[in-house]
């Protein structure tokens, strides 16, 4: 061996000995000789004694350049097909060699889209994968990290010790190696060093499945455990629109939603109970329930309040209960707080077993500083933006991602696909996109930048939402994308090839406001406020609009939905119950958060759980039942649902009189022409003789009262409904002539059958008269 090698070797030795080798390939696995042949060469820090078998043979490996590389000479490159035999502190044991492995699992086209921000499904070739390369079984590992001097895998089987397994740095900044004989639930992390030494212990951002806080390491996890049920569901799904169709949502908190007793664990398959999960800030004696457990509970209850959707929020890992799961560590895994990912894929399948959709809170607008997570990862700012302007939101104390970088967006693009694939989901809410949109969202002057062209707007924000909508639809057409935007940014829910951003839902975050700013007034003053109930039909049609009272207004102060109401207790039922009404009766899709549909007194704790003892009041139960029976309602009334985004759905009749609070429209659907009459009283003032236009006499059946004894009302109403009589009012001939209850909110009907009898027993009054006259 030359001089010239020698020294190479040495400083190859000492690189790998410090954990500052980012090519040990290079060095290691089987190498040609100048002089002809090959040599084996196996990288065992602390290892005593090495011998390589190959061919039936046993061959001891000496160790001439450094006490922790055994080498042996060999003929001919033998790849893959050896082993080694190694001591170590008295303990010996057999394995392959992981430098023998020297595939390159990115392809040169894998690399190009990833490069391009176009790689649809990254997930495959990044993170931890459970393979057989050449007949050996182990765990692949790929990891993006362009900034680091070197990184190594971490885990049990190596005692923590970054010297043990360092990666080999391809082309485009991954690094990969494949370690034989690991297999799925095996704890790891990757040991990051950057161009300055610093030294950095990282979660796999593309990792399947991650331990409960507080600790923070990722879990070998295969994708290929569960057989779906749903594939009859997943076609009807992407077949239709899903905007022609009623969508009732709502939206709940797993950790809080109820929860388990800690002396009553869950039993596994086998027997044996599952250790409780820790949750210092739980109620003594509970625990959290398990994915099974919650799949047995929430979705026969989603089902019989007749929900067409389930929202959960943020269920990605998160190392923060308090965050609510917006403050994301682990992208590409369901939280282990309540089980596996294949418990969760379970939950998804039985809840569309039962006609239940599920859509997940999606949070990539910002992600936390955690010293595992995706801050600062390789030593650099790799995901998120370098000057804290435009790269952090100090309110929140949280980083923003730097959509400029096509491999970020490729990371978060490929984990929206990554979950309607791998689990089945059928909708998104990406929270918090006004904060996406404005440079100068809740910053102060001279603490944001602008943009190229001196705006505050976020283009590369706008160009990223538009990638990710476009890549989305186009993978699943039937897919819900639903905005939570609070601002009047033009065109959200419109297709990104005319320059929307292409989401097909936006949160009506204006009607909210002003509804729940309504409803808290005493009754009186709702005369000078009419405004508040009217407005939002000016602008109802220039989005894709969906209704929503979410968890933001249930805390920090706020009060639940019932206690916001005035007046005593019967009053503030019905206020709710008239609320929830013309919520369900207004245009736009509906979504409430857990809790509302039973009249939950106190604030949202995301360390409760639901008052479930309120239901054994008959009040509670009222409430419950208007639910229920509003969604029955709303999925079987097209006129409802069928043009919510079309002017030709709604028609006011009449919204001038503030001076009783009291309003009447139209809902139609142009389908088969049929509509129905709203008219709601704000009030606790009852009205016996109000007359409401409508465009067509005969008989209107009252379909639905709020104030009907069932839900806690007064049972006033219209004794099943009301002939018309030849009174013009509001621009129509014929009228009703209705009892209005306090607090309420009627739905009439024109029953086809009663009124023709009407106009025969006319057309033969009109005959009779003819002959008498004759």
């Amino acid at each position: 061996m030359s001089l010239l090698t020698l020294n190479w070797m040495a400083e190859d030795c000492q690189r790998l000995a410090e954990c500052r080798h980012d090519h040990p390939f290079a060095v290691l696995g089987p190498q040609p000789l100048e002089s002809g042949g090959w040599v084996l060469r196996v990288w065992m820090p602390e290892a005593e004694r090495v011998e390589l078998l190959i061919d039936g043979q046993s061959l001891p490996m000496a160790t001439p350049n450094h006490p922790w590389i055994f080498e042996a000479p060999w003929g001919s490159d033998p790849g893959t097909s050896y082993q080694v035999r190694v001591n170590r502190g008295g303990i010996e044991h057999v394995q392959p060699d992981p430098w023998s492995f020297r595939h390159e699992w990115m392809g040169e086209l894998d690399r190009l889209l990833f490069a391009e921000g176009n790689h649809h499904h990254i997930w495959r070739r990044m993170g931890a994968h459970v393979v057989e390369h050449n007949g050996v079984k182990g765990v692949q590992f790929c990891l993006w990290a362009p900034n680091a001097r070197s990184v190594a895998v971490l885990g049990n089987f190596n005692g923590w010790d970054g010297r043990h397994h360092p990666m080999q740095a391809r082309v485009g900044g991954s690094w990969e190696l494949f370690i034989p004989g690991l297999k799925p639930g095996e704890i790891y992390k990757y040991e990051v060093r950057a161009q300055n030494g610093h030294c950095y212990q990282k979660a796999d951002p593309y990792g399947f499945r991650h331990e409960i806080r507080p600790n923070n390491g990722s879990i070998v996890e295969s994708l290929a455990g569960h057989l779906w049920q749903d594939s009859g569901w997943m076609q009807e799904r992407d077949s239709r629109n899903p905007l022609d169709q009623p969508v009732s949502v709502y939206e709940m908190h797993l950790g809080s939603w109820m929860h388990g007793a800690a002396d009553q664990p869950y039993i596994e398959a086998d027997g044996t109970p599952r250790p409780p999960v820790p949750a210092a800030d739980l109620k003594p004696g509970a625990r959290l329930l398990t994915y099974p457990e919650l799949a047995d509970r929430v979705i026969p209850y989603v089902k019989a309040r007749g929900f067409t959707h389930i929202e959960l929020m943020p269920i990605s890992e998160h190392p923060f209960d308090g965050s609510w799961g917006y403050q994301v560590t682990g992208w590409y895994a369901p939280t282990s707080r309540f089980g596996t990912p294949d418990e969760f894929r379970a939950f998804v399948d039985r809840c569309h077993a039962e006609g239940i959709g599920v859509i997940l809170d999606w949070v990539p607008g910002h992600f936390p500083k955690d010293a595992h997570g995706l801050a600062f990862f390789d030593g650099a700012h790799l995901y998120e933006h370098a000057d804290p302007r435009i790269g952090e939101h100090k309110e929140w104390g949280t980083l923003i991602f730097n959509y400029s970088r096509n491999e970020v967006r490729n990371f978060l693009v490929a984990n929206l696909v990554y979950w309607f694939e791998e689990f089945h989901i059928d909708g998104i809410r990406v929270d918090a996109v006004a904060s996406m949109l404005y440079r100068d969202y809740l910053r102060p002057d001279g603490e944001w930048l602008p943009n190229d062209h001196g705006g505050r707007e976020n283009t590369e924000a706008v160009t990223f939402l538009q990638q990710a909508n476009h890549v989305l639809f186009e993978h699943f057409p039937g897919a819900l994308s639903i905005a939570e935007e609070s601002t009047t940014w033009p065109m959200v829910t419109q297709p990104t090839n005319i320059g929307g951003l292409g989401f097909n839902l936006k949160w009506n975050m204006g009607w909210m406001h002003d509804m729940l700013d309504y409803f808290e007034l005493d009754p009186w003053f709702r005369q000078f406020h009419q405004n508040n109930v009217t407005f939002s039909i000016w602008y109802a049609f220039t989005e894709n609009f969906m209704l929503a009272l979410s968890h933001d207004e249930v805390v920090h102060g706020k009060s639940n939905l019932l206690h916001k109401m005035p007046g005593d207790d019967w009053q503030k039922f019905a206020n709710v119950r008239a609320l929830l009404a013309y919520m369900w009766t207004h245009p736009g899709k509906k979504t409430i958060f857990m809790g509302m549909e039973f009249g939950q007194r106190a604030e949202w704790n995301v360390w409760g759980d639901l008052q479930w003892e309120l239901l054994q009041h008959d009040s509670h139960q009222g409430l419950q039942r208007l639910v229920d029976d509003l969604n029955v309602f709303y999925k079987s009334e097209r006129a409802l649902w069928g043009d919510d985004f079309s002017e030709f759905g709604f028609q006011w009749i009449d919204c001038n009189d503030n001076r009783h609070s009291i309003i009447s429209f139209m809902r139609r659907e142009s389908a088969t022409g049929k509509w129905l009459v709203v008219v709601a009283n704000f009030t606790p003032q009852s009205h016996s003789h109000y007359r409401v236009g409508v465009p067509l006499e005969g008989f209107y059946e009252e379909a639905f009262n709020t104030d009907a004894e069932r839900y806690g009302g007064s049972n006033l109403g219209n004794l099943g409904g009301k002939f018309t009589d030849q009174w013009g009012i509001h621009g129509y001939d014929q009228s009703l002539d209705l009892c209005l209850p306090p607090l309420s909110v009627l739905v009439f009907r024109r029953d086809e059958i009663r009124s023709q009898q009407l106009d025969e027993d006319t057309c033969d009054e009109a005959t009779d008269s003819g002959a008498l006259l004759g």
